[in-house]
């Protein structure tokens, strides 16, 4: 190997937006009486780095406010379709020619979903027709020479799974038997995907300790280990992700793609809920999205991100009778503003509503060291706000396009008892912010989009 190939420019380790936004995407429900147009809705995704869009149906009004937006999307046939899609085939043709035929490609539908949460239904009638119908709509598809473009699947909930933990344990439900090896033989031939999904946040409301919050949010935390891998995980959603692929490889499918259909954690609740708090919400969004753009994947499936459909673009607040978190886990407002940001917003004019007071600009000073005379000083000014003022000092100076550079910012987790500002929560917050805030590509004023 040459010197010239041990080389490496600090592009090469740089957050990529183009590289990783695709994994992307949003569950957008419409069981509400207040959301906003449809053409409200495709404006507002166009200002966010979010690329797929999965549809509970298929709106003509939403997949058409979609068009030449680039945006994939997921359109699904209801339940109660299954029957008449597995029995007649003209049925599908039907289905197909109203639903997709007059709106592609301009509309960029990437996938058809059969049914939802159908094998954990038990309606053995529903179960037993759900890949005639899968196959049906795909002949459909393959007659209109679209197969190769367009995917079908179903949806799973995990609890299709008999066995989860240790993840390299996961194995179905024998009791599925050959209707589940039927429906994997069918994504392993259309290379269609397994659509899966995961909530860490089910997984903490049966164990509500601190230990389990902090792995279900990505947070610090001691991990867990895989006694047979003797891999340890560090959040519950990469074990979950594992113990589907090692489901899917026990039955000989490793191959087939996983999806994340839908996860999220819901940001308000009844009295009685644990766990739903616009804090938890924010932290397990935010830190999958930093996870997914981070590309390092799971233990067994590293260095690629599943594709991951957060729950969700909007409040329903006519979903059905239940919990108040059901109806609580929209990462934006009908008014089509953010109800906390987790840096998926690439335009200024969405702002996240300051909801929660910040520390005072003094906390985020940066602290420059001056080596002749071991010297610091310190400014009182927030990080974003130091940086413009050095643009604006290089360009006084004639300069403006001389690269900056931040050699070191930070904050302390820890200080003597007369010290103001250090603690865990702050150094965290500062540092997970600023992570978040450079990955987002936003910049600053005066350097925006960088």
């Amino acid at each position: 190997m040459d010197s010239k190939s041990n080389k490496s420019s600090i592009s090469d380790y740089c957050f990529n937006p183009n590289d990783s936004q695709a994994f992307i995407g949003i569950n957008y429900g419409q069981v509400a009486d207040n959301l906003p147009p449809p053409s409200s809705t495709a404006k507002l995704l166009q200002s966010t780095s979010i690329q797929k869009v999965r549809l509970y149906g298929s709106d003509p009004a939403i997949i058409k406010a979609l068009a030449n937006t680039g945006i994939g999307i997921v359109i699904g046939t209801a339940n109660g379709d299954i029957p008449g899609l597995a029995s007649d085939p003209n049925f599908a043709k039907s289905w197909i020619n109203t639903n997709v035929l007059p709106f592609y490609p301009a509309s960029n539908i990437i996938l058809i979903t059969v049914g939802n949460e159908v094998m954990t239904s038990n309606d053995q009638n529903l179960m037993n027709k759900l890949l005639p119908a899968m196959q049906n709509v795909q002949n459909t598809l393959n007659d209109e020479s679209l197969g190769g473009k367009i995917k079908v699947s179903t949806i799973h909930s995990m609890g299709v799974l008999k066995q989860s933990e240790p993840p390299s344990s996961g194995s179905f439900d024998p009791s599925y038997g050959d209707l589940m090896k039927g429906l994997l033989e069918f994504n392993s031939a259309n290379g269609s995907p397994f659509a899966i999904n995961p909530y860490p946040y089910y997984a903490y409301r049966s164990d509500t300790t601190p230990e389990t919050l902090a792995f279900c949010l990505f947070q610090p935390n001691a991990g867990r280990m895989d006694g047979n891998t003797k891999i340890k995980y560090m959040n519950m959603f990469d074990a979950q992700v594992d113990a589907v692929y090692s489901a899917l490889n026990s039955m000989g499918f490793k191959n087939v793609e996983i999806v994340v259909a839908e996860t999220g954690w819901p940001y308000k609740g009844d009295d009685n809920e644990v766990g739903p708090s616009i804090d938890n919400a924010k932290a397990y969004n935010g830190n999958l999205i930093a996870h997914l753009r981070s590309l390092v994947g799971t233990p067994l499936m590293p260095g690629e991100s599943v594709d991951t459909y957060l729950f969700a673009f909007y409040d329903e607040d006519l979903i059905k009778p239940g919990p108040g978190s059901e109806r609580s886990s929209g990462l934006f407002k009908t008014g089509v503003t953010m109800v906390y940001d987790v840096g998926l917003s690439t335009s200024s004019q969405i702002q996240a509503p300051a909801a929660a007071p910040q520390p005072p600009p003094a906390a985020a000073a940066a602290t420059t060291t001056t080596s002749n005379n071991n010297s610091s000083t310190s400014t009182s000014t927030g990080t974003g706000t130091r940086v413009d003022a050095v643009y604006s000092a290089l360009n006084s100076m004639g300069f403006k396009n001389v690269e900056i550079v931040v050699a070191e910012t930070g904050w302390p987790f820890k200080g003597d008892d007369n010290d103001v500002g250090p603690s865990i929560e702050n150094a965290k917050a500062y540092n997970g912010n600023l992570i978040a805030h450079l990955r987002s590509m936003v910049g600053t004023p005066l350097m925006p989009g960088k």
